[in-house]
């Protein structure tokens, strides 16, 4: 178990609600997004604060072009983010009514397609898990509350994915050339809060790392789970925040752990014991992630 006196803040800033932390396999560079806070976010190497794009709507996630700059995933569309000139443009508008719902995390699966979740509003099962199609999205996973968790295996034969309200992980058959999932099954689950039992937190984002193994943030929980591809839990990182959102592998031996964290609606009695709660955390870890995948679209 790693201990928190290993786990370090990267710099003073601190995001309302932090999601979407991407390793820039070219820039050698972490992104991120603050989603109640309108950002798109990059840490440079030497840079004390990170540099900060606004958007119109609220972002979900974010992922790397192959034509440079990025994509973001907003409440109101797809666009597309120069971050020379901090241009953007609409690219699609949402698969859903933005009134009710908005994007949520999102990853390149290993053929360079967009995939993108949604969250409902009001935490019901109207959200999906959509692939983009170049000028469009399909549901490809229908029936969820908040899409989360988005993760292929290193042979990209597998694709994970979390309901978070479900507090339950899951898994499928992956075939990359056609962009398809088959046989979709129950991963991991963990235990609803109850009266009579600690709540362990429910699934948010997620991380692969090379040896087949799913790095899991527990909103709630306080903690990364490091999951084995048979489900078996092999080990349990305690952090030094309630509301860890998502783990991303970055540095250039892809061995440094950085996870986003909340900070929005918690209480004041919990924020003055975690004064770092809202900071993107780092910590080194023994078998490196993967390269994140850039886009084509």
């Amino acid at each position: 178990m790693a201990l928190q006196d290993d786990i370090l803040p990267l710099g003073s800033h601190r995001c309302l609600l932090g999601e979407s932390p991407l390793w820039h396999p070219t820039e050698q560079c972490l992104y991120a997004v603050d989603i109640p806070g309108r950002q798109v976010l990059r840490w440079r190497e030497g840079v004390s604060e990170p540099d900060a794009w606004a958007q119109d709507a609220e972002p979900g996630c974010i992922a790397a072009r192959a034509s440079g700059g990025l994509l973001v995933a907003r409440r109101d569309g797809l666009w597309s983010l120069d971050t020379g000139s901090g241009a953007q443009a609409l690219i699609a508008p949402p698969p859903y009514d933005a009134a009710r719902l908005r994007f949520n995390d999102g990853k390149v699966d290993p053929a360079g397609r967009l995939w993108v979740g949604s969250i409902s509003d009001a935490r019901e099962p109207e959200a999906a898990l959509y692939r983009f199609d170049g000028t469009g999205f399909s549901a490809r996973v229908p029936g969820l509350t908040t899409s989360n968790g988005l993760a292929w295996s290193p042979d990209g034969l597998r694709v994970h994915w979390s309901d978070t309200k479900a507090h339950r992980i899951y898994v499928a058959d992956f075939d990359a050339a056609a962009g398809a999932l088959s046989a979709p099954r129950v991963f991991a689950e963990f235990q609803p809060r109850t009266p009579a039992a600690a709540y362990g937190g429910r699934p948010d984002g997620a991380a692969m790392d090379a040896e087949g193994c799913y790095w899991a943030a527990m909103f709630e929980g306080g903690c990364l789970l490091r999951i084995a591809p048979s489900g078996e839990v092999l080990r349990r990182v305690e952090l030094p925040v309630a509301c860890p959102t998502m783990p991303a592998f970055g540095g250039a031996d892809l061995r440094t752990l950085f996870i986003t964290t909340a900070r929005e609606k918690r209480p004041v009695e919990e924020l003055e014991r975690q004064p770092l709660a809202g900071a993107v955390l780092q910590l080194r870890v023994d078998a490196p992630g993967l390269p994140a995948t850039l886009t084509r679209a």
